[in-house]
């Protein structure tokens, strides 16, 4: 147990439940995006950081899916660039929606 590093909350979601969680921050984004006031841009902040979040998350997915350890993913922090890198390397523009 010495060596064993802590546990950290979602480090058991699978990939499935990690997308559904990306889905709720997208759903989140686009009730955020409503209530942005034109002409006060710092009333679009909430909306862009929930939009991020859920880009994070559906790009955590698609890694853990491929075979990615949490604890690698973790190592990432919130290097969206990085993540998106691997996402890459890995045939994320191969995906068919």
């Amino acid at each position: 147990m010495a060596n064993e590093e802590p546990k950290y909350p979602g480090e058991l979601a699978s990939p499935q439940q990690i997308r559904e969680l990306a889905e709720e921050y997208r759903e989140a984004a686009n009730l955020l995006l409503q209530q942005c006031r034109p002409g006060k841009p710092l009333t679009r902040a909430p909306f862009r950081l929930s939009a991020i979040h859920a880009i994070e998350l559906y790009l955590t997915a698609l890694l853990l899916h491929r075979g990615h350890s949490p604890n690698q993913i973790r190592k990432l922090q919130h290097d969206l660039s990085a993540r998106t890198e691997q996402a890459m390397e890995i045939g994320l523009f191969g995906l068919r929606v």
